[in-house]
Order: structure tokens, then sequence, then C-alpha cells
């Protein structure tokens, strides 16, 4: 029994199976790649920070603000209660957020730097 895997299709072709470490550096380096990345940190990084900072939030006031926490507001609903629902809200707000932004924003011009790619590894 053998432990080593069969080579990958075409290996024996003189074309490289897909870009080099040279065409994935200088894309990186292309405007295009740097725009891209800047729409995803833009999005991402303000709303993770708030994010974390409204759970924070919460942690903080249920561990030295007890007493608010535990003011009713109907029924047997309080402020921690309806807080705690509000934090799964939100999460469930933000990730649609992010799909409806990636979609937009993001995947055109991913998929423009792939087709590049892909072109550039087809020869054209």
């Amino acid at each position: 029994m053998t432990t080593e895997a069969p080579p990958p299709p075409g290996s024996g072709d003189t074309h490289p199976a897909g870009p080099t470490t040279e065409e994935y550096a200088e894309v990186q380096q292309s405007p295009e790649f740097a725009e891209l990345r800047r729409s995803y940190r833009s999005f991402a990084f303000p709303l993770t920070v708030a994010f974390i900072a409204w759970y924070l939030l919460y942690v903080l006031l249920s561990n030295y603000a007890g007493d608010f926490m535990g003011t009713k507001l109907f029924g047997n609903v309080n402020v921690a209660l309806a807080l705690g629902l509000a934090q799964f809200a939100t999460t469930f707000l933000i990730a649609w957020w992010y799909a409806r932004h990636a979609a937009a924003e993001l995947d055109p011009k991913a998929e423009a730097i792939k087709a590049r790619m892909s072109r550039t590894e087809d020869g054209a």
C-alpha cells in the first residue's frame, strides 16, 4: 500500500496550473486590489469596533448596573433581557448588512481581479 498521492492532473504540462507568486504579488500591489482592501476595511473595521463596544457595554452594565438592568419594562421583561435580545438582533443585522455590502461592493471588484488573473493565466 502506498501513501503517495497521485500527481495533479496536467502536471506534465510546461504551462503553470495557475498564476505565479510574482503575478499574485503584482496583483496585491495593484490599485484595484488596494481599492478592494479599502472597501472591505472601511466597512468591517468600524462595524467590528462598534459591535464589540456594544457587547462590552452590555457586559459592563450587567456587572455594575444591576439595578438598571433589573428595571422591568413590561411583564417579566426587564432591561437586561431586552438588551440581550438586541445583541442577537444586531448580530443578524450586521451579517445581513455585510452580505449586502459584499454583494454590491466587494464581489464585483474581486471578480474583476479574478477575471484579470484568469486572462493572465490563459496567456491573453
